[in-house]
């Protein structure tokens, strides 16, 4: 397995530390990733999305959902085994699991359902009204608001007065 690096991408670039790091637990996870639970990840909309994982035989209290600034974790307990029962064959697997998911800025876990062995977790990315893009006015000849500012400095009718 070869590593990659990617500090040369970064070498002129100036607070993409997160995009780093993202790169490089990626590369990592990979190497390491495990195939259980399987899942999926929808683009529901521009702003949503859905994780959608086969946990078969696993019920609410036996999952956990975290969601930090940047990351969610889902935890599985597995069932403890039932000695009592004698196997042919045993290939529904319910063992424990921990996935754990890189999340971009603003978004927010909406909700989870389990149903029918499946559990589906919505997800939906809440730009704040301040960082959303916004239409800027586009006036007519110069730049007004700078020269009338500059004609009239702060203060200045407010001394004449007096």
């Amino acid at each position: 397995m070869r590593t990659k690096n990617f500090s040369p991408l970064f070498k002129y670039s100036v607070g993409f530390d997160r995009l780093e790091q993202l790169l490089d637990t990626a590369v990592h996870r990979q190497s390491q990733a495990p195939s259980y639970p399987p899942y999926n990840i929808e683009s529901v909309d521009d702003d949503a999305y859905r994780i959608t994982m086969a946990v078969a035989g696993m019920s609410e209290a036996d999952l956990d959902i975290t969601q930090t600034e940047h990351s969610l974790l889902i935890t599985g307990r597995g069932q403890t085994a039932d000695d009592n029962i004698g196997y042919v064959h045993k290939g529904i697997a319910t063992r424990a699991f921990e996935r754990c998911f890189d999340l971009a800025d603003h978004v927010k876990v909406i909700d989870a359902n389990l149903d029918n062995g499946m559990l589906t977790i919505n997800l939906e990315r809440e730009v704040p009204e301040a960082l959303k893009p916004r239409q800027i006015e586009i006036r007519k000849g110069s730049a007004a608001g700078i020269a009338d500012a500059t004609k009239n400095p702060l203060g200045s009718e407010d001394k004449q007065a007096a």
